[in-house]
């Protein structure tokens, strides 16, 4: 009785597994959806999601600012620091995140004091 309840579960199991949607997450859209009448196709639709943005708005919309470039350099070269003191095998754990603490505190001013200055000129 007990290995045909175990059996009964396992074919369960299988069959609710096997049940799940086996999709890639998105649906496709063609740009031009067609209404076929004999092998002629005279009526189109255009479908302006296609490229996943409406035909006003476009992906470059936004031009980044000098302030903008500036932030992201800081952010890139403490994101440098940060890493290398992580990789650095001479310091202790207690070390590393001191050190990792107060190059945050810093690249929280850097930007602060990048934004003063671009406002104040």
């Amino acid at each position: 009785m007990k290995k045909i309840m175990m059996l009964g579960l396992m074919i369960l199991v299988v069959s609710a597994a096997s049940a799940q949607f086996k999709g890639r997450g998105g649906v496709i859209v063609r740009p031009y959806t067609s209404v076929a009448i004999g092998g002629f196709y005279p009526f189109f639709s255009y479908n302006p999601y296609y490229y996943g943005y409406p035909l006003y708005a476009t992906p470059y919309a936004y031009r980044p600012s000098k302030l903008d470039l500036q932030i992201a350099d800081i952010k890139h070269d403490f994101d440098d620091r940060i890493a290398s003191v992580k990789m650095d095998e001479s310091l202790k754990g207690k070390m590393k995140r001191e050190k990792i603490r107060e190059l945050k505190t810093e690249c929280k001013d850097a930007v602060y004091a990048a934004k003063r200055n671009y406002y104040k000129s």
